[in-house]
């Protein structure tokens, strides 16, 4: 009987409490507090959800999410490491990429196949960690025959299944009943020479030998029809579908051992992964634990007297998102996705429109609201210090990748946070990635001389932020420009 491993899954949600969720989230995101404890009880809701009574489990809705707050304060990083937290299927999507039914750009329904490519993938990454062990081991022993062809009376010494030796392998033998000395002898010095190849393959002593393999290639690569302006994304695949059904021509190519191993590790997966099963796998992960992210909702979002002209299909988006949103059956190449259990995460700034000037009936589906809070300047010098992969981490990294040991002191750290956040004041708040631009500006200088300049350990203090950003704080047009 196959594992169940959506219920897999499932079972490793279990120990994931919201409080645990939070914790994770607290490494890498500073602050929003509310933020995170919704999407830790949305999430947590999806194992409770499979732990319902079977007669009243159908009947719970996700808790949909309207993520509220200006750009860089988080609302995107919070839905990307939820999805790695829990190995759930998850996209990011762009609501204003989206036109309604009838204009030229893209069909709403494009977003969930999306989530199913995606979903395949992560099972099939899954599967080829499982096997991979074998796979390596099957592809050794087809670089070997490349690499020493046996002779045409030395049957090729491929292990036995179970791991048994030469010595109990059936071989022809003679009319007279018996094996020649000769043949005995060659295959022994045969199996000496397969095995001193053997461990010299594995000591990655062999890489650059060249071998010659067959590589399967298709007869002819149809046009991706998906391509073209205004095709539906029903269209997409549907080249790769057509190419799919051609006859596949093999064709010798002699590459060095090390991209033969690639060519044919992809072939072992292939044989030793059911793709049906991976399928059938995804399907299932996508409706029972699939996450998509809509970003940039509050674009078409906007009060009735605004919308016309450029911006007619506004509304006709969230119509169509809609049903999605409610739960319907998607068509994808792989069948039908059902998404009423889908967990719908939206994003917006909401500078121009807000939340209610959504259509009442998609607002209805949102139910949980979320304000996320502007970052002020003491969150600026967490941001640099705290999370796993904070700014000041990142380029001591990369100075360290020449041998050269960059350190920030306290200070300059404040002076850098305050400087984000008086240009965050002055101009246009973009949050946290104002600390990317200020940061480079810093940096700049450093970065492009340090090959040259030797192993000397570089100190970033509050009087080298202040002498390299005080032409462009002071300068309104250069500040612009630059930060």
């Amino acid at each position: 009987m196959p594992i169940n491993r959506t219920e897999q899954a499932l079972a490793r949600l279990a120990d994931l409490t919201p409080r645990k969720i939070v914790a994770e989230l607290d490494r890498y995101i500073i602050g929003q507090a509310d933020a995170k404890k919704a999407v830790a009880i949305a999430l947590r809701n999806r194992w409770r959800r499979q732990r319902a009574p079977e007669g009243i489990r159908e009947e719970i809705a996700p808790n949909n999410i309207i993520l509220i707050g200006p750009t860089g304060v988080g609302k995107t990083e919070i839905a990307r490491r939820l999805a790695k937290l829990t190995g759930a299927p998850f996209i990011k999507v762009e609501a204003s990429k989206f036109t309604e039914v009838g204009y030229v750009g893209r069909d709403v329904e494009g977003m969930v196949r999306d989530l199913v490519e995606s979903a395949i993938d992560l099972v099939r990454t899954e599967r080829e960690t499982e096997v991979e062990d074998l796979a390596h081991d099957k592809v050794d022993e087809r670089l070997l025959d490349l690499l020493l062809p046996p002779p045409a009376d030395v049957a090729t010494p491929t292990p036995a299944p179970g791991g048994a030796d030469a010595s109990d392998r059936v071989f022809v033998a003679s009319a007279s009943g018996s094996v020649t000395a000769e043949q005995e002898a060659a295959r022994d010095r045969y199996k000496r020479t397969r095995d001193k190849l053997r461990q010299l393959l594995r000591d990655g002593q062999l890489e650059a030998r060249e071998v010659e393999v067959e590589v399967a290639s298709r007869a002819t690569q149809m046009p991706d029809m998906g391509n073209q302006p205004g095709a539906p994304d029903t269209m997409a695949n549907l080249g790769e579908m057509l190419s799919e059904l051609m006859p596949k021509k093999r064709k010798k190519r002699t590459v060095p051992v090390s991209e033969a191993r690639r060519l044919l590790l992809d072939e072992e997966f292939d044989k030793l992964i059911n793709l049906d099963d991976v399928t059938a796998d995804a399907m299932e992960r996508v409706e029972k634990l699939g996450i998509i992210f809509l970003d940039e909702i509050d674009k078409i979002a906007g009060a009735k007297s605004e919308m016309g002209g450029p911006d007619v299909s506004r509304e006709g988006v969230q119509r169509d998102l809609l049903p999605i949103v409610e739960g319907s059956n998607v068509p994808t190449k792989y069948g039908m996705v059902k998404t009423d259990h889908v967990l719908f995460v939206a994003a917006g700034a909401f500078h121009v429109s807000k939340p209610s000037d959504l259509i009442p009936e998609l607002q209805g589906r949102f139910p949980i609201r979320v304000e996320l809070k502007s970052l002020t300047e003491a969150d600026f010098v967490r941001i640099m210090t705290e999370p796993e992969n904070a700014l000041t981490k990142q380029y001591a990294a990369l100075v360290g990748a020449e041998g050269t040991q960059l350190e920030f002191g306290t200070d300059a750290i404040a002076e850098i946070a305050r400087t984000a956040a008086q240009v965050n004041q002055r101009m246009e708040n973009i949050g946290a990635r104002r600390l990317h631009t200020v940061m480079t500006t810093l940096l700049e200088e450093l970065m492009f001389e340090l090959p040259e300049r030797g192993t000397e350990p570089v100190k970033v203090d509050a009087k080298m932020v202040r002498d390299r950003l005080k032409a462009i704080v002071e300068d309104e047009d250069l500040r612009k420009y630059i930060l």
